[in-house]
């Protein structure tokens, strides 16, 4: 890391994070992300490298999902908005209906105790 000491000035002056494995030769204060590890090792490299490619790739999948639920979210809730307009149509086509029923069912309910009370005044 001694030979990055440019690279870490420039993040530091740019407020950029900095992530950085860091030997025992090394001084971790300038960075704000201190991975210990043997930072002339080439499997060492190569693991860290990799450990981290696959958490971004993690991070941008799960990203990815989390846009697709809330694009679906949106659209089930564009699609029961977008169904409320008919419903109530409905209802309101509905209701005029429903008065009508029980009108008819009240006059008819009506008619048969009239139709009753005339046939016992008929017996009498």
């Amino acid at each position: 890391m001694k030979k990055e000491h440019i690279a870490v000035t420039e993040a530091l002056k740019l407020n950029i994070p900095t992530f950085a494995m860091v030997d025992t030769n090394s001084d971790p204060s300038n960075i704000d992300f201190p991975i210990p590890s043997n930072d002339d090792a080439t499997k060492s490299i190569s693991l860290i490298a990799g450990i981290i490619t696959k958490a971004i790739e993690e991070g941008l999948d799960e990203r990815k999902r989390d846009k697709e639920e809330e694009a679906e979210k949106e659209a089930a809730a564009a699609k029961a908005k977008a169904d409320q307009p008919e419903a109530a149509a409905e209802d309101k086509d509905a209701s005029p209906r429903r008065e009508r029923t029980r009108k008819v069912a009240v006059e008819a309910e009506a008619g048969t105790s009239a139709e009753a009370k005339a046939e016992d005044k008929t017996e009498e």
